[in-house]
C-alpha cells in the first residue's frame, strides 16, 4: 500500500482505540459515583450515537460498534469466570494504542485483490490491496478486520465455508472411531480402528520455540548496556530496536500458528481416507492449574492446547468429523494389556513391568482414549486395540533448519559452540581428497589384525 493508506489504516486502529479509551473512561466516572458499570452492548451503541458524528475521525459507526461488542463480550466473560470462582480473572480495564476493527457483510467491497475498507460519512473512499487472492468467493465472506501484528496490517476474512460433501460409500462413518492424544513431541497422536495409527512429529515446533527464546535472551542482552533507564525516553536507535523485536515475534507466532494448521490439517486428512466419523480427543488442560517449575511451566505455555483444540475442531467440523472431548487422566501411565499402573517413561516407549508389555507411550495413551465416553470417568477396559500400522507425518517443514540443510540461521556456528577437533586440510586443485580411506568392514581379518 502507499504511505497514505498505510496512515489512514493505522488512523483506523488508533480511532478505535479511542473509543475502547472512552468506554474505559465512563466507566472509571461511573465507578468513582458507584453507578453500575456500563457492559451491556445496547448501552454502549446508546452512549456511542450520543457522542455525534466523526467524533472518532474516519471510523464509522459500524468499526465503533464492533470495538463495544468486544468490550462487551470482554467484560461479560470476566464476570462469568469470576462466579464459577477464577478469582485471577480480571475485567477489560486497560487502555490500548490500536484495537482490531471489524466490518460485517454489506458495508464492504471486495473486488479480486481490491477492498474498499468503510469510512465515516463526509471521508474520502478508502481503497486497499491484498497482498494475495481471497480463498473465498465473494459471496461467501461474511466479515473482515483490520489488525495490526508485529507492526504489519492484515485484514483477517471470515467466510461461511460449507461442510465436505462426499460421493455415496466415501463420507465417514460414525461407527469408526479414533482417539487422539494431544502432546508437545507429538502434537497429534491418533489410534484408529482396523489397527491403524498416526503420528504426528512437532520437533519443529519444539525447536523453533527454543532457538526464538535463545535469539530473543541475545538481542536483549546486546543492547542491555544503551537501554533506557525507567522513566526516560528511549532513543530512535532503542526504537528501531524495539520495531525489530515486536517484527521477530510477529514472525514466530506466524510460523508455529501456520505449523499447528498444517498438523491439524494432516490429521483430518488421515481420518478422511479411514473414513473415521468421531474423534474422541483428550483434554489435558487440566495440568496448567498444576505449578511444575519455572522450565515445565514455560513449555505448558508454550505448548497451546486451546489453539489446538479449536484448530482440530474447526477442520474436523468441515470435512463432517464429530469432535468429542473425554477424560485422558491416566492414558499414558495404564498398560493395555493387563490394566496396571506402570512407572512413567522417560522416552516415548512404555514398558509394564507386570506383564512384559511394550509399545509406544503416546499410541497407547491415544488408543485407551478411544474407549472412552464424553462424560465419563478414567475407567479403561480391557479390551483395546493397539495400532499395528503407524504412518508417521512431520509438521513444519517451512520451518528453518527443516529443509535438506537442517541449519537455523538462528543457530551459532560450529566453532562458537567449542572444539570441533583437528581441521582437515584443502583438497588439492586436482579434486581428489585427502581424507583417510575408509575401512570395510565386512572383509576378513586374521586374528590380532586391525
Amino acid at each position: 500500500m502507499t504511505p497514505g493508506q498505510r496512515r489512514r489504516c493505522f488512523g483506523l486502529l488508533r480511532s478505535a482505540a479511542d473509543v475502547w479509551a472512552c468506554v474505559l473512561e465512563v466507566n472509571t466516572w461511573r465507578r468513582r459515583r458507584h453507578d453500575a458499570p456500563l457492559a451491556g452492548y445496547q448501552q454502549l451503541c446508546r452512549e456511542l450515537a450520543a457522542s455525534g458524528p466523526r467524533t472518532f475521525g474516519d471510523l464509522n459507526s459500524v468499526g465503533a460498534r464492533s470495538v463495544l461488542r468486544r468490550f462487551s463480550d470482554a467484560w461479560f466473560g470476566a464476570a462469568k469466570r469470576r462466579k464459577d470462582g477464577d478469582l485471577s480473572a480480571r475485567f477489560p480495564r486497560r487502555r490500548r494504542g490500536l484495537v482490531p476493527v471489524r466490518w460485517y457483510h454489506g458495508t464492504f467491497t471486495l473486488d479480486g485483490r481490491r477492498v474498499r475498507i468503510p469510512t465515516a460519512k463526509g471521508a474520502a473512499p478508502l481503497w486497499v490491496r491484498l497482498a494475495r487472492e481471497v480463498p473465498y468467493p465473494a459471496e461467501q465472506v461474511r466479515s473482515i478486520t483490520l489488525l495490526c501484528e508485529g507492526g504489519r496490517l492484515f485484514l483477517d476474512v471470515t467466510a461461511e465455508v460449507p461442510v465436505a460433501v462426499y460421493p455415496p460409500g466415501e463420507q465417514p462413518d460414525s461407527a469408526k472411531v479414533a482417539g487422539v492424544d494431544l502432546g508437545i513431541i507429538h502434537p497429534y497422536a491418533l489410534s484408529g480402528p482396523d489397527g491403524k495409527g498416526l503420528l504426528v512429529s512437532g520437533r519443529a515446533i519444539r525447536a523453533e520455540h527454543r532457538m526464538h527464546l535463545a535469539d530473543t535472551k541475545t538481542r536483549r542482552r546486546a543492547v542491555a548496556r544503551r537501554a533506557p533507564k525507567p522513566g526516560e525516553k528511549g532513543s530512535r536507535r532503542w526504537r528501531k530496536y524495539r520495531r525489530r523485536a515486536r517484527l521477530v515475534e510477529g514472525r514466530h507466532r506466524r510460523r508455529v500458528r501456520q505449523t499447528q494448521h498444517e498438523a491439524a490439517r494432516g490429521v483430518v486428512s488421515w481420518a478422511v481416507e479411514q473414513r473415521v466419523g468421531v474423534l474422541h480427543v483428550g483434554d489435558p488442560r487440566g495440568v496448567l492449574d498444576i505449578a511444575a517449575g519455572r522450565r515445565h511451566n514455560l513449555r505448558l505455555r508454550q505448548w497451546q492446547i486451546g489453539r489446538l483444540l479449536q484448530v482440530l475442531t474447526d477442520k474436523a467440523t468441515l470435512a463432517g468429523i464429530t469432535v468429542h472431548l473425554v477424560d485422558e487422566r491416566g492414558t499414558s501411565s495404564t498398560c493395555p494389556a493387563c490394566g496396571r499402573r506402570v512407572p512413567k517413561p522417560r522416552g516415548r516407549t512404555l514398558s509394564c513391568p507386570h506383564c512384559a508389555f511394550s509399545g509406544h507411550r503416546d499410541l497407547v495413551a491415544a488408543a485407551i482414549i478411544a474407549t472412552r465416553t464424553p462424560g465419563g470417568g478414567s475407567t479403561t477396559p480391557a479390551a483395546v486395540v493397539l495400532p499395528e500400522v503407524v504412518t508417521h507425518r512431520r509438521a513444519g517443514r517451512h520451518l528453518p533448519g527443516v529443509g535438506w540443510s537442517r541449519r537455523d540461521p538462528r543457530r551459532p556456528p560450529r566453532a562458537a559452540r567449542g572444539s570441533v577437533g583437528p581441521r582437515r586440510p584443502a583438497p588439492p586443485p586436482g579434486g581428489e581428497s585427502l581424507a583417510h580411506t575408509a575401512r570395510i568392514h565386512n572383509t576378513h581379518r586374521l586374528p590380532g589384525e586391525r
